[in-house]
This record gives structure tokens, C-alpha cells and sequence, in this order.
């Protein structure tokens, strides 16, 4: 008989429970699920979880796959010579095959005042603190959400649907990645919501104090809550523990999502860095990529070549309120489209896209290996290619 192959997975979101629930598909594999919080952060619906809509989170009992074993703990350190992760609890975990799929979360802003009196939103327990602040400040309170990417475009919606003042200021274009027209789409939503918005030169945040935020250009806008979504970061877990990453932190890997350090690692999500080209941080990416990860994981016990990544995006869903949205649409290779939906229809969209995402986990965990994905990016080698034709010139 074979011998039992454990593999713990770092990291319990949409990347690490679809590579958990994947793994099991082999009777002779162990599978182990280290996550810091006894449930699913539901990540997508954290700006619900700020306006009060949603509790952002689900029981892993529903979309764990029976024989997924979770410790509720916090890995603090891998040692890839002895196979093992330490946890802050002080114990061990041994492994044999070991995914890296920690995530991301806010990055530190480099803006005077911003650590000390600004709000992130990126974790379940930065929601919660928010929503607390939110619920103990006047109705009246302006509130300014510093950022205007997807995070920031529905955090002020939900808020403003609820009745608060709220300015967003775009240190940029208001929805960077949308195209012109989808961009005008979302104004048009956030107009209606009465959302101020900001965008433009001299619109960055230049400093953050108790009750205002200062710009580039010299003004200084009252803000007694002020909401920081302009970026995201990675765990320092790779590099802390001496192995290869690319200057924001994330796991450098090859195609495969095979560590370019160790054979017995693999990554998956916002902290994986495939060939120095990562894909967009988004759950769009994360879910096929914990599929790929345990699938190269599975290979390898098979003693099978794994196969290299090939995925791509659709485009990108900004909720705006409980009524409205744009989808945008992109290529495989997440290049915008000058087509996008707006609207309830789009409402309609978004609102099955985040049901269907949980469900995708669900029924992974019921039937392992029945997850797939269409989207394609046929341009990713030719991408490759060009890196590593610039690489000697680079030296």
C-alpha cells in the first residue's frame, strides 16, 4: 500500500479552501487547512460587511470538504529542510507538499497620519472595526474613502446608500482599470448615490489628521471617519522564512506555481508570484489558482509532469450599492474592452457572481476535481518570451 502524503495549505480564502477541497480527490492524501480565523472570510462582501448589508463570512463547515482538517492558527515560519510550519501557537505542523495561499491585505500608507487615523478594509477584523466606528459616529459625520479602485468605489456606494456624506477621493482616475466608458458608468451610479467625487491632478491625500484630509492641491477636506483603500500587501511569511519572492513579497514561482526554491511548495493567490508576472489580485484569479496549485501538487505524488498555468480574466464587476453596478469586460489577458453593462442588470451580475463564488468552493468540497475554467490568456507567453529577451540587457 502507498504511503499517506500530508499537504497542508497556509491560508484558508478562496484560493486555499479550492486547493484543500481539490486535494482530496486522492484517498491517500492528508490535507491540512491552517487559517488564523475559524471561518471563511467572504472577502468580496467586506464593503457589505461596512455598510451593515452582510456578515461577510460563512461557516467552513459548508464548504470544507469532509476530510480537510482545520487548525485555527497562524503560521509564523516554514523550514523547507525539515518539511515543517511553525505556528504561533508554538506547535508544528510537518508536511510533505506544503501551498503557499496566505492572500493580501492592506498595504501600510506611506501618507503622514494615514496608519494612526485612517481605517483599511482589507481583513474581516479592519471591516469590523469600521463598521464599529461608522455605527458610533453622527449621521451627519462627512466621511471621506481615500482610493478609487473596485474596494473604494463600493465602500462609498454602500455608505452612501446608507444615508452618510461621503467623498472619495480617486488620487487619480476614478476606476483605473475601467475603460472610459465603463468609468463614465460608474460616475453616473455614484452621482446618483450623491457620492462627491474627487479625481484628477492634486487630488492624492497628502496627510490624514483626527478630523481631516489634506490634497496635493492645498485643500483640506473636513473628514471625521476616513477610509483607506489605496493598495494592498502581502504577508512577509516567504521572505521571513529565506525563500524567493518578488520585491512586494509574494512567492516567486514557476508556470507550474512550483516555489523556484523548493520542488515541495507550491503557491497559489494574491501571495503567488508565477514567473515574476503575477495575475491581478482578485478572487477571478485566486479560485483557478488553487485548482492549478493542488493539481501540481497531485501531479507531483503522481509522479506526472505538472502542467503550466493558463487562465485569464473576463473583466472586472464594481458593485455600486445594493441597485447598481459595471461589469466591465477585458480580454483573456485582462485588457479592457470598450463594452460593459451598467445598471440593475449588472446588479443582478454582481450579486450571482458573489452567491456563485461560495458555491464553487461548496461543490468543490462535495465532488473534488469538478471545478474548471474557460477564461484564457493566449497572450501570456508571448509576455514571457519578451521578459526573458529584456533579462540580459537588464544585467
Amino acid at each position: 500500500m502507498a504511503e499517506n502524503t500530508e499537504v497542508v495549505v497556509i491560508g484558508g480564502g478562496y484560493a486555499g479552501v479550492m486547493a484543500a477541497n481539490r486535494l482530496t480527490r486522492r484517498d491517500d492524501v492528508t490535507v491540512t487547512l491552517v487559517n488564523p480565523r475559524p471561518s471563511f472570510v467572504h472577502r468580496i462582501r467586506l464593503h457589505q460587511l461596512v455598510g451593515g448589508s452582510h456578515d461577510a463570512i460563512v461557516d467552513y463547515r459548508e464548504i470544507l470538504a469532509e476530510r480537510v482538517r482545520l487548525v485555527v492558527d497562524t503560521a509564523t515560519r516554514i523550514d523547507p529542510a525539515r518539511r515543517a510550519v511553525t505556528l504561533a501557537s508554538g506547535e508544528g505542523v510537518a508536511y510533505d507538499y506544503l501551498v503557499y495561499a496566505l492572500g493580501s491585505g492592506s498595504a501600510g500608507p506611506r501618507v503622514s497620519g494615514a496608519t494612526e487615523f485612517a481605517y483599511p478594509v482589507a481583513t474581516l477584523e479592519e471591516a469590523r472595526r469600521l463598521r464599529s466606528v461608522l455605527e458610533a459616529a453622527p449621521a451627519t459625520a462627512p466621511v471621506t474613502v481615500v482610493g478609487a479602485g473596485a474596494t473604494g468605489i463600493e465602500v462609498a456606494a454602500e455608505l452612501a446608500e446608507e444615508g452618510r456624506a461621503v467623498t472619495l477621493v480617486c488620487g487619480g482616475v476614478l476606476g483605473p482599470y475601467l475603460h472610459p466608458r465603463g468609468r463614465r458608468s460608474v460616475a453616473r451610479q455614484l452621482a446618483r448615490l450623491g457620492v462627491t467625487v474627487l479625481d484628477g491632478p492634486g487630488v492624492e491625500v497628502t496627510a490624514v489628521t483626527r478630523d481631516a484630509v489634506r490634497l496635493g492641491d492645498g485643500r483640506e477636506l473636513p473628514s471625521e471617519v476616513t477610509i483607506w483603500t489605496a493598495g494592498f500587501g502581502v504577508p512577509d511569511l516567504a521572505a521571513r522564512s529565506g525563500l524567493s519572492t518578488d520585491a512586494m513579497g509574494r512567492l516567486l514561482t514557476d508556470e507550474t506555481l512550483t516555489s523556484v526554491d523548493d520542488a515541495h511548495i507550491v503557491a497559489a493567490g494574491d501571495s503567488a508570484a508565477p514567473s515574476g508576472l503575477p495575475l491581478r489580485m482578485s478572487c477571478q484569479s485566486a479560485t483557478p489558482l488553487g485548482a492549478h496549485a493542488a493539481d501540481t501538487v497531485l501531479d507531483r505524488i503522481a509522479e506526472a509532469e505538472p502542467a503550466t498555468i493558463d487562465l485569464g480574466f473576463f473583466g472586472q464587476c464594481i458593485g455600486v450599492g445594493s441597485r447598481a453596478a459595471t461589469v466591465q469586460l477585458a480580454a483573456g489577458d485582462d485588457t479592457v474592452k470598450g463594452f460593459y453593462l451598467g445598471g440593475r442588470i449588472a446588479a443582478k451580475i454582481k450579486a450571482r457572481a458573489m452567491r456563485d463564488l461560495v458555491h464553487r468552493l461548496t461543490d468543490e468540497g462535495r465532488e473534488p476535481g469538478s471545478y474548471t475554467w474557460k477564461f484564457k490568456d493566449a497572450k501570456r507567453r508571448e509576455r514571457l518570451q519578451a521578459m526573458r529577451d529584456e533579462a540580459p540587457a537588464a544585467r
